[in-house]
């Protein structure tokens, strides 16, 4: 599925070193117009007035959850593209000053460039692929309620919400929850809703593929249990979902950790499958991926397609129009490839490519993706991107082709020595950073790629210039955008 047949924008080709958009795009400035203000102050206004006493339980939960549920999805698509503007005016801002002290090149050069549209879903309800679905006191006063939390532990008004009318929830989803929490009410055990005061039935976590296969995993606290007591209960679970009343999930694989921890990972106490298969898979833009318990995968999987399709363009531009498998070659370094997606996708347009993930499981799926879809130009190392990329890029220095970069790391954004690694080597003339939270710390990764060299900061090489953006909505009903930057010099 190529992204011209989920949306009018192809993102570019390019031709004698030139970009061409084949949709009009948003030459990016710094102004705001007055409209945009009042807009924007109205939206706010009206979303605090919706907070009063008299909405239900299920218009708050909407309104915490999907926050844009009530406007139109044209309506969504234009707040978005407006806060990708604001985030990208704040980099601008930043920026602008430290460019014009730049004598070495003009600032007139430097401070605009090319923001597309933002790139919609092809799918706007029930598109979440992964749903973690909490326990705890419900609107009744049972402690035995599936669904999501309102209120904070702190205020102690925690009031757990189900999540039925969830625009973004798929009907897989809400009724495995629905029999999650019936199989609660029949057991025993209390649910586990602080550590510390015991009780056992925790969160499940759902996740389904897009031909309909379903995973739930259960996660449990033994407390004081012995073996054989957790592993009665354990045998009443899979009994309920495999011959039971919850018999009507049709549950492919059914999944049970036990752990003292919030969150562990399967090393740290490992996933017991209990039925059916270990793994679920998934296909994005003709490639096949394995999906275990825990890994990492983008939660939208139609986005996906317009996501990866997105960067993959922007990574190994095709010389031509319909030459989506034409060789360029080269190396692509993917830091926190997660289990080889991106990699993986643009591996025909490129040699080699090179990706490091923290996540020893996820380099284990990257490393089985790449030989289940006949692959061998892919290599996956595991580690910190802070302690592996530094040693490996003095064997890149040598590297024949050009040498292009891709990150797309959480939340936190790139540890500092990773982007110290990445200024320093100069064969990256092109990088693309794909990120799901721009306005937070992947914008103090963004200064200092573009910044002055500073000795002081270690930001040694050449500055990175912001060349073009691209926002995709992964996130229908939610404020989220993943946006997606490149940057050249």
């Amino acid at each position: 599925m190529s992204l011209t047949a989920t949306c009018s924008t192809s993102v570019m080709f390019v031709r004698r070193n030139m970009f061409y958009l084949r949709r009009t795009c948003v030459l990016f400035s710094t102004f705001v117009s007055p409209a945009d203000k009042v807009r924007a102050g109205s939206q706010r206004r009206q979303r605090k007035a919706a907070w009063t006493d008299d909405l239900s339980w299920e218009e708050r939960l909407a309104d915490a959850v999907t926050p844009l549920w009530r406007l139109s999805y044209e309506e969504q698509l234009e707040l978005k593209q407006n806060n990708q503007q604001r985030i990208l005016s704040e980099l601008l801002g930043s920026l602008s000053a430290d460019l014009r002290s730049d004598f070495t090149a003009p600032a007139s050069a430097k401070l605009n460039f090319p923001v597309l549209p933002v790139l919609p879903s092809p799918v706007k309800d029930g598109y979440r692929n992964k749903s973690t679905f909490s326990v705890n006191k419900g609107v009744d006063g049972n402690p035995k309620t599936v669904g999501f939390y309102l209120g904070s532990g702190r205020h102690g008004n925690i009031v757990c919400v189900n999540a039925d009318h969830l625009l973004n929830m798929p009907e897989k989803h809400k009724l495995v929850a629905r029999c999650y929490q019936d199989f609660l009410r029949l057991s025993s055990l209390e649910p586990c809703l602080l550590f510390h005061t015991g009780g056992h039935w925790r969160e499940v976590t759902v996740r389904t593929n897009a031909q309909g296969h379903t995973m739930a995993i259960v996660y449990f606290h033994p407390q004081m249990l012995t073996t054989e007591e957790v592993a009665v209960h354990k045998a009443e679970l899979m009994e309920y979902f495999t011959r039971g009343p919850g018999s009507v999930c049709q549950l492919d694989s059914l999944f049970f950790q036990e752990s003292t921890m919030t969150r562990c990972t399967h090393e740290e106490s490992p996933y017991q499958l209990l039925h059916g298969q270990p793994y679920l898979y998934e296909e994005v833009l003709g490639f096949k991926f394995r999906i275990s318990a825990d890994a990492f995968f983008q939660v939208n999987q139609a986005a996906a397609q317009v996501l990866y399709n997105t960067v993959r363009d922007l990574c190994v531009p095709v010389t031509e129009e319909g030459a989506a498998q034409s060789k360029t070659g080269g190396t692509l370094l993917d830091v926190c490839c997660g289990t080889g997606a991106i990699g993986i996708i643009a591996s025909p347009r490129v040699d080699r490519v090179i990706g490091i993930e923290l996540v020893e499981q996820a380099v284990r799926d990257a490393t089985h993706n790449a030989a289940l879809n006949n692959v061998t130009n892919c290599e996956f190392l595991p580690g910190k991107a802070e302690v592996v990329l530094p040693a490996l890029m003095s064997q890149l220095s040598s590297v024949a082709g050009a040498l292009t970069a891709v990150v797309n790391p959480s939340r936190a954004g790139l540890h500092p020595k990773v982007v110290r690694a990445l200024r320093r080597q100069a064969a990256i003339r092109r990088l693309v950073f794909v990120s799901c939270k721009p306005d937070g710390e992947a914008m103090r990764n963004f200064r200092e790629l573009c910044c002055a060299p500073d000795e002081e900061k270690k930001l040694t090489g050449h500055a990175f210039s912001p060349t073009l953006a691209v926002p995709v909505d992964m996130f229908p009903h939610t404020p989220h955008c993943e946006l997606v930057l490149l940057f050249e010099r």
